[in-house]
Parts: structure tokens; C-alpha cells; sequence
């Protein structure tokens, strides 16, 4: 089972750290950010279970980011980490949608339950059968069968081929992360399997060239989308 990630928005440097630290090493992968605006940009390029946020920080506070998530993921859970004690704090994490609160100072144990907690609840009714069919231009992506039917005729797939384009798929015309890519079909991220994906890549993009407004762009130093159309 792949590690929960979790975007962690603290701008105190040693709460951050270890913070980090300390989910790294109950089994969790965090990406740790100082500041919202840093936070925002990281949601942008990356798919997370969970993020913490502190309230108070500088650029974007953290009610402000919170907002920003939920109109792009509604259902991505939130838990709110702040200094105050104010129930006018509580009562707005709480109209933005949050899923729990916690005040410091706090013990790392008591976080780690929270997160538990949470984690258990969302990730098991966010656990979806991946779809049979994938449509996307010209294309049909058979995933049960492992099969694509294009303009020119089926191709049958291998199962990384089919498990890649299936999560470009599942995501497209937006980001998927390469290191989560890498992760989520072949287990870890090193450079042999980084090369073994470039050539599944390769190999699907000249399949997809028998529709040409179907592709796959590079996005350098971050990653891949499946393009359709104008987007």
C-alpha cells in the first residue's frame, strides 16, 4: 500500500521540521512548506490525502489557502494547526470545511492520532473502483481488459502501459507528477525504473499518434499530461 502524502504549511521552521521528521518516520510522506503562497504553488503541481495548515502565516494565511483547495478539491481533508484558542477560529475552519482543529502547543501524539483518524475515515470512502472505460479523443482505454481502441484498430497493452495511461486518464489534461507516477506503478521512484517509465511513455505516445489531438507533453522537472483537444 502506497504512503498516505501530506501537505504540511508551517512557517515556524522548527514546528515544521518536526513535524516532517516526525511523519516521515510514522510511515507518512510529507511535503513540508513555510509559507501559503509556497503551499498553494505545491497543491498545484502534486495530489495529496491530507493537508495541515497552520493558520497564521505570512503571504497567504492558512484559511485563505483552505478556500483555494476546496474550490479545486472539495473532498481533500483539512486539519487546521494554529496558536489561538478563539471560537471565531474554529467556527471559520469550519464553515471552510475543515476536518479537525488542533491547538498549539500539541504533542506529536495526539497529531498523529488526529491524522490517523482522519486518513482512516476519508481514504476509506474515497476507495474507488477504477473505471472499466477511459475515453479521451479518439481513443477507448479498456483498463480490465488492457486494451486501447483507437482510429487505426485496438493495440493491446502490457500492464505498466496499461496502468500509465490509465492514470494519465483518470487526470486528464492535468498534472501528474512523475516521482508520483513512478511510485504509484513501479513502487519507488530511482533512476532504473525513471527510465523504464520513459520508455512505456515513448511507447504509448506512438499510439496515440493515430488521433493528433491526443498527446502526452512533458512538463519539465514536474511531469506529465495527457493533452486533449485545446487545452
Amino acid at each position: 500500500m502506497s504512503k498516505a502524502r501530506l501537505l504540511v504549511v508551517e512557517d515556524d521552521p522548527n514546528l515544521g521540521d518536526i513535524l516532517k521528521e516526525y511523519l516521515e518516520m510514522k510511515g507518512y510522506e510529507p511535503t513540508l512548506c513555510r509559507d501559503g503562497e509556497e503551499g498553494w504553488s505545491k497543491f498545484k503541481k502534486d495530489k495529496y490525502d491530507l493537508c495541515l495548515l497552520d493558520i497564521m502565516m505570512p503571504k497567504k494565511d492558512g484559511f485563505t489557502l483552505a478556500r483555494e483547495i476546496k474550490k479545486v478539491q472539495e473532498d481533500l481533508p483539512i486539519l487546521f494547526l494554529t496558536a489561538k484558542n478563539q471560537k471565531d477560529d474554529v467556527i471559520e475552519g469550519l464553515k471552510i470545511g475543515a476536518d479537525d482543529y488542533i491547538t498549539k502547543p500539541f504533542s506529536m501524539e495526539e497529531l498523529l492520532l488526529r491524522v490517523t483518524a482522519i486518513l482512516r475515515r476519508t481514504q476509506k470512502s474515497e476507495e474507488i473502483t477504477p473505471l472499466k472505460v477511459y475515453e479521451f479523443g479518439g481513443f477507448q482505454l479498456h483498463y480490465d481488459k488492457q486494451l486501447l481502441e483507437g482510429p487505426k484498430g485496438p493495440h493491446k497493452l502490457t500492464s505498466k502501459e496499461n496502468e500509465l495511461l490509465r492514470l494519465l486518464a483518470a487526470e486528464m489534461n492535468k498534472l501528474v507528477n512523475r516521482s508520483h507516477a513512478l511510485k504509484q506503478i513501479w513502487g519507488d521512484d530511482s533512476y532504473f525504473n525513471a527510465r523504464s517509465m520513459d520508455v512505456y511513455l515513448s511507447k504509448i505516445r506512438k499510439i496515440l499518434k493515430d488521433d493528433p489531438k491526443v498527446q502526452i507533453i512533458t512538463v519539465h522537472g514536474e511531469g506529465f499530461k495527457l493533452i486533449v483537444g485545446d487545452s
